[in-house]
């Protein structure tokens, strides 16, 4: 088999020449356009998840031999977690190559977060049965540079860390609630508000309500921080 233009160029960018290239072929094609004989990239997802998971835990437990597991557990959360995933995603194209049904490819998949997510993880298993664990560490490690080096000593994500700051002053959990939807269906923005029972309200915007919900509580914490 031989990958086809698009394909190889994705394949150089991650820096693999594949000695089996129908790997790469399942690890880019979406549930949405999968049939009897030619198979989606679910089941390299769920490979290419725990290898990814092994890559950063090794990767965290060597960049800081005296970090407790406290400590090392956000950091590993926030590096493997699948916002970052699709930002990896996006720094190689990914979406471009994504084999997808045509309805998904109307509701502007080749942009999801969550499907961009998957389908790094199922790239990543394609290298790791196509070369070996040391080939996929080395891409990972390559694709995620200087995001291991920057992760915040505390990664807890903003939510996790608005509702800790709540609880410690006896306060009930943060309300977050969607006040608005702006854009096209394919690419919406959503705009959510998260609330505290002091009264503290602050809004953000994003094209999930997760990443608004996100944004909103880092921007509350900043606030508070202040």
């Amino acid at each position: 088999m031989k990958l086809s233009g698009d394909l190889q160029a994705f394949a150089t960018r991650i820096g693999h020449d594949f000695t089996r290239p129908e790997l790469l072929v399942r690890a880019v094609t979406h549930s949405s356009v999968s049939t009897a004989t030619r198979g989606d990239n679910q089941r390299l997802e769920f490979l290419g998840d725990r290898v990814l998971g092994l890559v950063m835990a090794e990767a965290l437990f060597a960049r800081d031999m005296g970090a407790s597991e406290g400590q090392l557990a956000p950091r590993y959360n926030a590096l493997v977690r699948k916002e970052t995933c699709a930002d990896v995603a996006r720094d190689i194209d990914l979406g471009a190559v994504l084999k997808l049904g045509r309805s998904e490819q109307l509701s502007g998949g080749r942009r999801k977060e969550a499907l961009l997510g998957d389908a790094m993880e199922a790239v990543i298993a394609a290298v790791y049965r196509d070369a070996g664990f040391e080939t996929a560490r080395r891409m990972i490690l390559r694709l995620w540079g200087n995001r291991i080096d920057k992760v915040d000593d505390d990664a807890r994500d903003a939510k996790t860390a608005l509702q800790e700051w709540a609880q410690a002053r006896g306060l009930p959990p943060p309300a977050y609630v969607e006040t608005g939807r702006d854009g096209p269906d394919h690419a919406p923005q959503f705009r959510i508000e998260a609330r505290l029972q002091t009264g503290e309200t602050v809004t953000a915007k994003a094209g999930s309500k997760r990443a608004a919900e996100q944004a909103a509580a880092k921007s509350l914490l900043d606030r508070l921080d202040s």
